[in-house]
């Protein structure tokens, strides 16, 4: 009987539980036994792991975040890392690992791969700037969350005057803050991919409100960059040399209302985009990818990360998942611009 592993890693988001479920569904029909591997790869470092059976994923389809916990462990930042993870495939006599992940977690994935461990990847970020796969699980319902809560701030900037910021998720790329600030009629939207002008800002909401607007919305997503550079809450990093962003809303705020006279309020909407139910087409993506994944395993085409392609399931090689980002194309944002102020 062969035995799989599965890790989570990285930020959680809404669809990795129906990943581990679908994982275990399909295992089952090969009689191979599910080794959930705790936190990470800080798990599969230290052996830590839950057997995962038709009883562990019972009832977890509807749930957010992952039965399995994660962090953001780097296995390559320790001396002894590569060793550590290489007893535990020994000692738990993996037929193959399946690690679920962002850009981060794949690439340690394609590592451990070129250090000859059989991996095969399984593609999350709620961002969606994973390049190889149009679509990520969790995105979906992140921008339905922040939709449903620039729909809910319109009526209190409405009431009271005001400008508000929100500022959404989104390191490197703006899908977030695009997408649900199109959908939710947000005034000006500002992403990680096009530089902030301050004057631009402030000079669409004067517009806005020179035509009789009293109130505006500006939707900017946290790794949006004033004047070229971050904006971050500290300058500690973590094990894949990332700092932890944050304020630009309030940054934002504060010279808009120092620029246009108008009162300006700012909301962050935090790990609130990350939590709760996922909706319909996480739920079935996160499947579709579990299901691609064993089978991946089944053919001993290791290596490789699933993906979807247009309404395809396909799978491409990990080395290429992780290459670059997806961004936010020009023309998109153009696109989005008709609609500002």
């Amino acid at each position: 009987m062969g035995k799989i592993g599965i890790l989570t890693g990285g930020g959680d988001c809404p669809g990795l539980n129906s990943v581990i479920r679908a994982v275990e569904r399909t295992s089952s029909l090969e009689k191979w036994e599910v080794l959930g591997f705790r936190y990470g790869w800080k798990g599969v470092m230290e052996n830590e792991f839950m057997v995962v059976d038709g009883k562990t994923v019972s009832g977890i389809l509807p749930k957010g975040g992952t039965i399995l916990g994660t962090s953001r462990t780097n296995p390559y930042k320790d001396p002894n890392g590569l060793e550590k993870v290489k007893k535990t495939f020994e000692k738990n006599q993996l037929t193959a690992l399946v690690a679920v992940g962002g850009e981060d977690t794949l690439g340690v994935a394609s590592k451990l791969f070129k250090d000859g461990l059989p991996v095969v990847g399984v593609p999350k970020t709620i961002d969606n700037d994973l390049s190889a796969t149009d679509y990520t699980f969790g995105f979906d319902t992140a921008i339905n969350i922040v939709t449903e809560c620039i729909d809910r701030l319109h009526t209190t900037a409405e009431s009271h005057n005001r400008v508000i910021v929100v500022e959404i998720m989104g390191r490197h790329a703006g899908w977030i803050a695009l997408e649900s600030g199109i959908a939710g009629g947000a005034d000006v939207i500002l992403i990680p991919e096009v530089p902030i002008e301050i004057k631009e800002v402030c000079d669409l909401i004067k517009k806005r409100h020179a035509r009789g607007k009293t109130f505006s919305i500006v939707a900017v997503a946290e790794g949006a960059k004033m004047a070229g550079k971050d904006i971050t809450l500290e300058e500690k990093k973590d094990q894949f040399g990332h700092v932890r962003l944050g304020g630009i809303g309030q940054t934002l705020a504060e010279l808009i209302e120092k620029n246009t006279g108008f009162e300006t309020r700012v909301t962050v909407l935090g790990h609130i985009q990350r939590g709760g139910t996922p909706s319909a087409f996480d739920r079935v993506l996160g499947t579709r990818f579990g299901v691609k994944a064993v089978e991946l395993v089944k053919k001993k085409q290791f290596g490789q990360m699933v993906s979807l392609a247009g309404t395809k399931i396909i799978s491409v090689p990990l080395d290429q998942a992780t290459g670059e980002l997806k961004l936010v194309p020009k023309e998109y944002y153009d696109m989005a611009k008709i609609f500002f102020g």
